[in-house]
């Protein structure tokens, strides 16, 4: 998790292909996280799969910033651990509900946090126009809120593709996730503590923090396997889905955006991590069998075209030069 920093501009078109291909990378990776997680995880060993996942990558973070760590002030590890707290509630929801659904469902309800965060932004600050980046005073800008309707009624649609009846459980805590990462966007945005600590330490501890919490709730009896027990039931299949979503989609993922935001725009990284639910739902159709049928296809379509709107306007108007910056919030 990362905040997108000030760009240095590339020259050649040629050097920012290279810089736009492992960050695309990132996106298909984060796309099939999904299907990863549903691949390891039963309802019995969620919290096991998640102190796992990132126990094994934490001490690489711990090694790498082990001097920038040692540099933060009390109130910045006290604003870091109040957000790992965030953070745990977010991967909780996701883990839980990619179980109860399906992977397609799962990527593309959780990419409505492109719409809640400048809309939530807006309902704190009162500000509508300094939260989304746009231009016209004193009224919701038409297209966002057109961007807005548009995704709300894709995920309607993509949770009825077998006809019209309840959405799953899996459904409903995706969208929490969703709505809990919006939370998350905002409160690491209104924490004076962390604003001056670097991007790697502040995951780390984050991070560590979320652990803890899946840790401690791991060994209250009744809440499933212990993580113990799962490492020893898991085969070739289960490591190897577990070491991609640990080393593909935690680590690689963030140290590619720290290389790319100094090397491009933050505005052209968050549009191709903006690609990662088309990714997921590729992931679930041609490796599940996920069958969204006519009205979930039509309701992905239209959950893409609403949260692809919705960016893509905020940037235009951030790239000339109105408040409103792009940041990327995913682990």
């Amino acid at each position: 998790m990362s905040t997108l920093a000030a760009p240095a501009t590339l020259g050649a078109p040629r050097r920012a292909w290279l810089t736009d291909l492992p960050v695309l990378l990132v996106a298909v990776v984060w796309g099939a996280s999904y299907l990863a997680a549903k691949g390891v995880t039963t309802s019995h060993t969620v919290l096991a799969v998640l102190v796992l996942r990132f126990a094994l990558v934490l001490p690489v973070l711990v090694a790498a910033g082990w001097r920038r760590l040692r540099a933060l002030d009390a109130a910045q590890w006290r604003g870091a651990a109040v957000l790992g707290l965030i953070l745990a509630g977010i991967f909780l929801l996701e883990t839980y509900g990619v179980v109860h659904t399906s992977a397609t469902n799962a990527g593309l309800i959780i990419s409505l946090t492109m719409i809640f965060t400048p809309l939530a932004e807006a309902a704190v600050t009162r500000t509508f126009p300094q939260a989304l980046g746009f231009a016209r005073a004193g009224a919701m800008p038409r297209a966002f809120l057109g961007a807005a309707a548009l995704s709300v009624a894709g995920v309607v649609l993509l949770t009825q593709g077998a006809g019209f009846t309840t959405p799953s459980t899996g459904d409903l805590l995706m969208l929490l996730a969703a709505l809990a990462r919006t939370v998350h966007v905002l409160a690491m945005s209104r924490t004076k503590a962390v604003g001056s600590a670097d991007s790697l330490s502040l995951t780390t501890v984050q991070l560590g923090a979320a652990v803890a919490v899946f840790a401690l709730l791991a060994a209250v009896p009744g809440t499933g396997d212990t993580p113990w027990a799962t490492a020893l039931g898991f085969g070739p299949r289960e490591w190897a889905g577990l070491l991609f979503l640990s080393v593909f989609c935690t680590l690689f993922a963030f140290f590619v955006q720290m290389w790319a935001v100094r090397r491009t725009s933050p505005s052209r990284v968050s549009l191709l991590l903006g690609t990662e639910p088309l990714w997921a739902a590729a992931a679930g159709i041609a490796l599940a069998g996920d069958r969204p049928g006519t009205l979930g296809l039509a309701g992905a379509v239209l959950v893409l075209a609403g949260t692809t709107w919705g960016r893509r306007a905020a940037d235009r108007d951030a790239r000339q030069g109105l408040p409103g910056g792009s940041e990327s919030d995913r682990p």
